[in-house]
């Protein structure tokens, strides 16, 4: 052992936890040289003996002397390690307190750390050295300050040594932290075994598990398989916080019992979440899959086949069941859309939307159709709540995107909100709202684009003056900006 800390383990054969042999037997050389010495004059009162058992001076045939050593520093796996202090003011005058404990050597040969210790060979250089000492083999263990009571940790190992009564003696994952460090260093086995057993069935806390980590690397990799398996994601990638994250916002855009409080929490994790580039990944994956099932769905309403099928119960009970599915996956759309928005990751949304021509013109085929009516009435507003969210991030800067990007955004959708004021029936009041919105966003978005561009859209946007002449400010002004900027003369170019 070497006092004050644990050295990594070298794991060649079967030399397990010990490092060398030759290293070992220095330092119990060490531990006999140092018992020679002047015996300290602070002695910590003994733990109670048992007869013929632990600390029973009559029948042991071992002293080990555990001597505090103010100068290591103390064990890095104590749950309260940085508070610890020395439970007396060191003099370097007066020597460390220690404690004197009686044991026995056929209990300590449970650790391989002391079988080695006592083994034939050293006990004959031991008794060739100290004739005059008998039987009793002599050891200084050194002990690094630790808490109120520097032994304890120490004596619950070595009482462990004779009872094994693990489940008593392990009772807290703090106990358990200090109880494994002192058997690491005595190569107890059993003992180490016990409290990788305790700490891998319990909770921890937040403190608890950086010890654990700390830990990690000293056991041998049969003993912490467990351990990693809850505290380190594995190699292949499963159970990573990506696939957790996207299994939470899944879970979320479902038909949940607690639909609102559930995509309110995933909301704040998501927000919460350290990686924004996992955040994007997640949110852009679960867009793409449910615009994929949208496109699908549209198209399947839209297609020909169906068109033509004529009247009857099976067409019509397919056509309800791909309306009510595409309602369905327009609102987890716009939820997914409102949270990349919120976090500023929705580039890939803004790129994906200007690029459904074929979207735009199923929905307008859809919309043309008077079925729809019936069955989904609230599916045009789902669809340009989507638009105006996106349209309105890149109007107002919070989504930079290129300038094909946003007259394609423009292009391809806006004939869909033509559509869609152009519908017979009278539109509620809400939707009436949500599309003159659209209608000065798309504007300002047009504004942003060259000239000859802007031209082509802005006549696409006529029919905004539908409402009258004191009511669409927004259209004249989008053409007064366009003429000034049209009748600029070249010559105009810097001066103005």
């Amino acid at each position: 052992m070497v006092p004050g800390g644990l050295k990594k383990r070298h794991r060649s054969g079967s030399s397990g936890r010990l490092s060398s042999s030759s290293s070992l037997t220095d330092h119990a050389r060490t531990l006999a040289d140092d018992s020679t010495s002047a015996p300290p004059s602070a002695l910590y009162a003994p733990p109670p003996a048992t007869p013929g058992g632990f600390n029973d001076p009559s029948t042991a045939d071992v002293l080990l002397r555990l001597q505090l050593d103010h100068e290591a520093p103390p064990s890095p796996f104590s749950p309260d390690a940085e508070r610890q202090t020395s439970p007396a003011v060191h003099d370097p005058v007066c020597p460390s307190p220690y404690l004197d404990l009686y044991l026995h050597s056929t209990v300590l040969q449970r650790s391989r750390y002391f079988a080695a210790l006592l083994s034939d060979r050293w006990r004959q250089r031991e008794q060739a050295e100290s004739p005059s000492e008998g039987k009793i083999s002599r050891f200084n263990l050194k002990v690094p300050v630790s808490r109120h009571r520097p032994f304890e940790s120490h004596v619950s190992v070595l009482r462990l040594l004779y009872t094994l009564d693990f489940t008593s003696g392990i009772l807290s994952v703090a106990e358990a932290l200090e109880i494994l460090h002192i058997a690491l260093e005595f190569l107890f086995d059993d003992c180490v075994r016990a409290c990788v057993r305790f700490i891998e069935a319990v909770p921890w806390t937040e403190e608890e598990e950086r010890l654990i980590l700390k830990l990690i690397p000293f056991l041998q990799q049969e003993e912490s398989g467990d351990l990693r398996a809850r505290i380190l994601p594995s190699v292949d990638g499963q159970g990573s916080s990506e696939e957790m994250l996207h299994g939470l916002v899944l879970s979320a855009i479902q038909s949940h019992p607690a639909g609102a409080t559930v995509k309110a929490f995933v909301a704040r994790l998501l927000r919460d979440f350290p990686s924004r580039d996992s955040v994007r990944r997640v949110l852009d994956r679960a867009f793409m899959a449910n615009l994929e099932t949208l496109k699908g769905l549209l198209a399947e309403y839209a297609s020909p086949d169906f068109r033509t099928a004529g009247d009857n119960d099976e067409t019509e009970a397919i056509q309800r069941l791909n309306l009510h599915a595409a309602v369905v996956n327009t609102r987890k759309l716009l939820w997914l859309v409102e949270r990349m928005i919120e976090l500023r990751v929705a580039d890939t949304a803004v790129r994906e939307w200007s690029e459904q021509s074929a979207l735009a013109l199923d929905l307008q085929k859809a919309f043309e159709d008077e079925a729809w009516r019936n069955i989904t009435p609230g599916l045009p507003a789902h669809v340009m709540k989507c638009t105006s969210r996106l349209a309105s991030a890149v109007a107002a800067g919070s989504i930079l995107v290129p300038r094909q990007v946003r007259m394609k955004l423009v292009k391809d959708w806006l004939p869909v909100l033509n559509v869609c004021r152009d519908i017979g029936s009278p539109i509620p009041s809400g939707q009436k709202v949500l599309y003159q919105e659209l209608e000065e966003t798309f504007l300002k978005i047009i504004s942003t684009l060259p000239i000859p561009d802007s031209q082509d859209l802005l006549q696409q946007c006529l029919c905004f003056s539908t409402r009258n002449m004191e009511d669409c400010p927004h259209l004249i002004s989008a053409f007064n900006t366009w003429f000034r900027r049209a009748n600029r003369s070249l010559n105009d170019e810097g001066g103005i």
